[in-house]
């Protein structure tokens, strides 16, 4: 592995769960990194990474990868399956055997490869749905409260009965998202955490997303977050006469040209932004949010439904795509052989790739 404070050299990627990249993306813009190997068992998706990281290897289904076979990487990112831990779900949890709980092989990748850089994306549920541990071999619940083993009186008045409390038991109910923070801490990294919706960077709808930054605790500085050139600027520091926020241009980071297109969209958030009437006509209500992601995106919105008069109007896959930040033809493109449902899924299981570089701004941030 190479010496990550040498800035000419892009910080190597490991991607887990893949889907279009928006994750990679953003890390790649944020970071000076690059994938150079990916995790996605879904074929149709795989190909959209492929198209775009044409030299990153996938490595196929992570329940299958021997970790110890595979090339070591500076940043370890991913977002496991959200279905079992998301608020529109049957909330089953992060759970041995659900899919959410495919989070325990990326553990065992941490593990393994021992990243400089851990990041990882999921669903604001993840803060709510449950997790549940395996039980531990020889962890006898009946053991740890011998009979004999009583409180005096006095003190009994001074505890707090919770029933539910953690102790020592790696079965008792706790949140995914503790699961997740206590995992990590087991694996020796330190954590930050954040939520973000995707309207803080000007997207027109919420898409609330949490962000976990690790690092090993044994590291006094991470060399990978010296890569930030982090977003400067006071309230008023803008040289536009509108006096809002904004971020520095990004064509001094060392990303590559596959995200140059990102460093445009960070430059024009917080610019101020009217709709005119065709938006107004067009929109209605939404019109302002809609101006507003047009010209971050540098890009009109496409249809926003397909017309069927069978099954009735369907989300536009170009339209969701472009709700999502992402240059037209990313996961559209016909070369890539999907079918709209495929486009669809895959657009709904991604994130807002100028949100989460927002995301890992914060979270690489020192005090």
């Amino acid at each position: 592995m190479h010496d990550p404070t040498q800035h000419d050299q892009p910080l190597r990627v490991g991607s887990l769960f893949s889907g279009y990249g928006g994750l990679d993306l953003a890390i790649e813009h944020a970071l000076g990194a690059e994938a150079v190997w990916f995790s996605e068992i879904n074929r149709p998706v795989a190909r959209i990474f492929s198209h775009h990281w044409p030299d990153a290897l996938n490595l196929g289904d992570i329940t299958t990868i021997d970790w110890q076979t595979v090339e070591p990487v500076d940043v370890l990112c991913g977002g496991f399956p959200c279905q079992d831990v998301s608020t529109v779900g049957k909330r089953a949890g992060l759970v041995p055997g659900t899919r959410s709980g495919l989070w325990s092989y990326m553990a065992a990748a941490i593990e393994v490869l021992r990243p400089r850089l851990v990041v990882i994306e999921n669903v604001r549920g993840l803060l709510s749905s449950p997790a549940i541990r395996a039980q531990a071999e020889g962890d006898d619940d009946a053991h740890c409260n011998p009979d004999d083993a009583t409180l005096h009186p006095a003190t009994l008045r001074s505890v707090e009965p919770d029933p539910w409390g953690l102790g020592d038991s790696a079965t008792r109910p706790l949140r995914a998202a503790g699961a997740v923070l206590g995992d990590l801490a087991d694996l020796g990294m330190d954590a930050r955490w954040l939520g973000l919706p995707a309207s803080l960077v000007g997207a027109p709808h919420t898409r609330f997303r949490i962000f976990i930054l690790a690092r090993p605790r044994s590291a006094v500085q991470d060399p990978a977050c010296d890569r930030f050139d982090t977003w400067r600027g006071e309230s008023g520091s803008s040289a536009s006469a509108s006096r809002h926020d904004r971020t520095v241009p990004s064509d001094h980071r060392p990303g590559s040209s596959r995200t140059a297109w990102l460093g445009q969209q960070e430059h024009r958030v917080g610019d101020p932004v009217e709709p005119d009437r065709r938006h107004l006509h067009r929109w209605g209500r939404y019109a302002r949010a809609i101006a507003r992601w047009e010209h971050i995106t540098a890009r009109e919105a496409p249809t926003p439904a397909l017309l069927n008069e069978t099954a009735g109007p369907r989300p536009a896959p170009e339209f969701v795509e472009w709700l999502m930040g992402l240059p037209a033809g990313w996961v559209t493109n016909p070369d890539h052989g999907l079918t709209q449902n495929q486009r669809i899924t895959a657009l709904g299981n991604g994130v807002v790739p100028l949100q989460a570089a927002l995301a890992l701004h914060i979270a690489c941030r020192r005090e």
